[in-house]
């Protein structure tokens, strides 16, 4: 549910809130170095931003370990939730506060935690107000994929996969690419058609989509992992997971509404500041769900 990822979940003894991993060195023309809100990034036009997105091998120190506990409350929160087959809302919702407040040790961990996520998010939007602005065959042949010209969008799409988040051995660079099929699967339902008529509310829904499909699978991964067994029925799991999503996509929803200008007026050098101010704002009403108020 939410992931074909295989793993054994993220254990929380001696394991950092953020892995070395996450902040390479180096600028996006040379890794994925992950920028804080109000950085000025250089080089981050699509072309670039797509086609310069090789691993980087510098690391930074190991961060501090966290606490072993972080991942108990949360998980069990989940757990209760599948358990009551979906009718235990509130407990979904303590388990994604929990997740954001105590696992990840706030929105702006929680946001910094997604990783290759947030940078095939700068790739995706990099990439589509390229495209809104010069067209599908300009911004194709300038990549190098000419012969993607012409071709149904979710074709397109797959074609610049290895663009937006390259195929690696890490849990992250899994989430990130599943994330981005997800996507893909997605676009015709939500009337995002045709890639030359693109305008910034598809660009939005796109944006909107992958960042939902992101969060989700990491959450799965992090306090889900193998709950689907706890499910009664695949029916039942359905609506276990279209809950999860739907609090995942009001939350996505609402901090692009909030940053709407932003999009609008997206520059190249403010893709990826853009796109770590709406996972840490995205972050923050997750974690007001576990509010008292809450019902």
């Amino acid at each position: 549910m939410g992931t074909s990822n295989s793993n054994k979940g993220t254990r929380g003894k001696g394991t950092p809130l953020l892995p070395t991993w996450l902040d390479p060195v180096g600028g996006i023309g040379s890794g994925v170095n992950l920028a804080e809100p109000g950085d000025n990034i250089e080089g981050n036009n699509s072309a670039s931003v797509l086609s310069t997105v090789a691993p980087q091998q510098t690391l930074l120190p190991l961060p501090p370990a966290g606490d072993a506990d972080r991942f108990k409350l949360p998980r069990t929160n989940f757990s209760r939730f599948i358990r009551s087959g979906g009718n235990d809302r509130a407990s979904l919702r303590r388990a994604i506060s929990g997740y954001v407040t105590k696992t990840a040790g706030g929105a702006r961990q929680a946001a910094r935690g997604m990783g290759l996520s947030r940078v095939a998010s700068a790739h995706i939007l990099g990439f589509l107000t390229d495209v809104a602005s010069r067209g599908a065959q300009e911004v194709l042949k300038s990549l190098n994929l000419g012969q993607l010209v012409g071709l149904p969008i979710e074709e397109i799409f797959l074609g610049i996969s290895d663009y937006v988040c390259p195929e690696g051995g890490t849990l992250d660079a899994g989430i990130a690419r599943e994330a981005f099929i997800q996507t893909i699967a997605d676009l015709s339902f939500n009337g995002v058609v045709d890639i030359n008529g693109l305008n910034v509310d598809q660009i939005q829904t796109v944006f909107e989509l992958y960042a939902t499909h992101a969060i989700e699978t990491r959450l799965y991964n992090e306090i889900g992992n193998k709950t689907i067994m706890l499910s009664a029925s695949a029916a039942e799991a359905e609506v276990i997971q279209r809950q999860l999503r739907d609090f995942i996509k009001n939350s996505v929803a609402d901090a692009l509404t909030a940053l709407r200008l932003q999009l609008e007026n997206l520059t190249p050098d403010r893709i990826l500041p853009f796109v770590n101010s709406v996972y840490e704002q995205a972050f923050t009403l997750l974690s007001a769900l576990g509010s008292p108020e809450k019902k």
